[in-house]
Formats: C-alpha cells, structure tokens, sequence
C-alpha cells in the first residue's frame, strides 16, 4: 500500500493510497485514488500560540461521500503534488481503514500511542517535537 496525501488544485488535501495508471507507452494518464478521504487541519492553539507549537488534529472525512466507489480515479493535472504524510496522519488513516478508529496522539521522540475512540469521521491526532 502506497500511502500518500496529494493537493489538489481545489485546495483539498486527500490520503489515499495513490497509485498511476499508465498507457501503453508508460505515460502517466490518471492517477488512481483508493480509499480516499478528505483531511483538514485544526490548531488548537489560537493563531499567536500555535506558531509556537506543533499540536494540531485533523479530521478525516469520506472524500465524495455519496460514491459508492472506493476506487476514484483522478485526472493528473489536478493534483498539485504529492507527498509522504506525517507519521501520526499515515498511522490514522491505516487504522480508519482497518476498522479501527482511535486517536493517536505522538510524543516527542516520536512514540505514538492509542489512547481513545473517535467517531467515522474524525480523527484527533497532537503532534509536538
């Protein structure tokens, strides 16, 4: 599994396990979006605070949530790019498709730990260094 958080040029940010289709002549054509879900991200310090820290939680929504596909393909001039998610977003995400829904919470030297049950549809993740 390719896990991965692509930009789109809407502005959305989206984890998903990424993958490319190509043609015959191994040109990129799509890129193909399974699972995928719609992150934002919240401070929960006030804008001053916050430069300050690092902790921050996001929530997980089902990226078009009336598709009863899970396999979504996305034309590739629509992504801005690509990029390896955060340690403590990409463990989220393993464990909203897995069934298991949990905050993570990381500690400074990078242990994360399970500690509560959130709901589909959103994740709380802290993160500080």
């Amino acid at each position: 599994m390719s896990i991965k958080l692509a930009i789109l040029k809407s502005g959305e940010d989206i984890v998903a396990d990424i993958k490319e289709y190509v043609d015959d002549e191994g040109n990129v054509v799509a890129l193909i979006f399974e699972n995928p879900v719609a992150v934002k991200l919240f401070s929960n310090k006030s804008v001053v605070d916050a430069e300050k820290s690092d902790e921050f939680s996001v929530s997980f929504t089902n990226w078009i949530p009336l598709s009863a596909e899970t396999t979504i393909p996305v034309d590739k001039d629509w992504v801005v790019t690509i990029v390896e998610p955060v340690d403590v977003v990409k463990k989220s995400y393993e464990e909203r498709m897995n069934g298991r829904r949990t905050a993570t919470t990381a500690t400074s030297d990078g242990r994360t730990s399970s500690d509560a049950s959130v709901s589909d549809e959103q994740s709380d993740t802290n993160k500080s260094d």
